[in-house]
């Protein structure tokens, strides 16, 4: 029996609501555990499905994983196996930030190819260039990648695209190698940073975290540790956009709202009243009074628009008061979504990579279905924009992202419930 939510529409949302670790930095942060022998701790994780899926994986290389509310504790032993192919590496995508732990510490990995998000084509060239520039040899064979090396040495590395997935697995290889590497056009996220901290905390030596340029300096080994994940911001920003949608007043805890710099900009821009707070009590609020104005969106590389939050852009344009244009420059199946934005009546039109959507007063319910998190929670704002019931298919793509959504939602007012078909 499958389950699917059903969203009421009409709710004006209107409270507090908590952010928790970040799923794009939680699991890249278990996977760098595998540098170093011993237990590392890591607290704030996620209540998400991705997190047992990567606990999974690690155990399949030898590791105990333990995970008890938000902490998971992995003991990593001295001879670790090098064969990622376990069942749980092809459900998710961040399973191929094993790759340069493995090369790193074991100078051998085999890695199943990642499941994950059907957004587009997410290769993996560059992961293999810059880990063949630190002395590694890859290849595809039977469905899994392959890197070995006798010793990897420091490297001069300069990236076509900042990917974040090439840069973590580049970085984590690079901490363990023989002399200094620089990882040029490396990916700038919130998350990358977060992992150079946690690395750092090892022992690693890492300069330019947050930059354009990483430097690393090899060292011998690694010492476990304890590192508390960052809030997520791709969440953050859901709940930013969901006050904003339906004209509310929400306040969001638990994320620094630097890392929302541009999505709070925009949604000043769409006619919301957005404070800041910083410190221990650090977050956001977003309150919206009256339709919102139509505003247009690029996503780019950060601190660009996430491609992450473009649905939440698209959502809100089918509901504001103009016309907007949504550019998406990083993953060319992002716009399946628009598909079932048009069942629900929004008034969309994409040429390319460009959508034109003109907004309407009020969406119409329909069944709709999840193709990714990110749509699949976008779905769940646009429903609560219809009249009727909305209901949300395949939502075990929401659950890979957001830990109780259904429950937040309806502390903030909205009439959501999960049911079973």
């Amino acid at each position: 029996m499958s389950e699917h939510f059903r969203v009421h529409g009409g709710a004006r949302l209107v409270g507090e609501v908590d952010v928790v670790g970040a799923k794009n930095s939680v699991l890249k942060l278990m996977a760098a555990a595998l540098l170093a022998e011993g237990t590392t701790t890591l607290t704030n994780c996620p209540d998400i499905l991705d997190v047992p899926l990567m606990a999974d994986a690690l155990r399949s290389l030898g590791c105990e994983v333990e995970l008890e509310g938000d902490v998971a504790r992995i003991t990593t032993p001295a001879e670790l196996s090098y064969h990622a192919d376990s069942e749980a590496m092809g459900k998710l995508r961040a399973s191929i930030c094993v790759l340069g732990p493995l090369v790193g510490r074991c100078k051998r990995a085999v890695v199943a190819l990642p499941g994950g998000d059907a957004i587009g084509s997410r290769p993996l060239d560059m992961h293999q260039s810059g880990l063949e520039k630190l002395g590694a040899k890859t290849w595809i064979e039977h469905g899994c990648i392959v890197a070995e090396a006798e010793g990897l040495h420091g490297a001069q590395i300069w990236l076509d695209f900042p990917s974040m997935g090439a840069t973590e697995n580049i970085l984590m290889a690079a901490v363990l190698a023989n002399g200094t590497t620089v990882i040029d056009n490396a990916a700038r996220e919130p998350e990358i940073v977060d992992l150079c901290l946690m690395l750092t905390q090892m022992g690693a030596r890492i300069e330019g975290a947050g930059t354009s340029t990483l430097t690393v300096h090899g060292v011998k080994e690694l010492q476990p540790t304890e590192h508390r994940v960052i809030g997520d911001r791709i969440v953050g920003a859901t709940w930013g956009f969901a006050a904003a949608m339906t004209r509310g007043d929400v306040r969001v805890r638990g994320v620094n709202p630097h890392h929302l710099d541009l999505v709070l900009e925009k949604l000043r821009m769409a006619g919301a009243e957005v404070t800041v707070y910083e410190g221990e009590d650090e977050g956001f609020r977003v309150v919206m009074d009256g339709r919102p104005k139509a505003v247009d969106f690029v996503t780019l590389p950060y601190p660009g628009f996430a491609t992450d939050n473009q649905p939440f852009a698209i959502a809100l344009s089918a509901v504001a008061e103009g016309t907007s244009m949504i550019t998406e420059n990083l993953f060319e199946a992002r716009f399946r979504f628009i598909d079932e934005m048009i069942r629900l009546g929004a008034d969309a039109r994409t040429d390319g990579h460009h959508a034109v959507i003109r907004g309407v007063e009020q969406l119409s319910s329909a069944p709709v279905w999840a193709s990714d998190i990110r749509a699949g929670a976008g779905l769940v704002l646009a429903g609560l924009c219809a009249d009727g019931a909305t209901e949300v298919y395949e939502i075990f793509h929401i659950e890979r992202g957001y830990p109780g959504f259904v429950e937040n939602l309806r502390k903030l007012g909205a009439d959501v419930e999960r049911v079973s078909s």
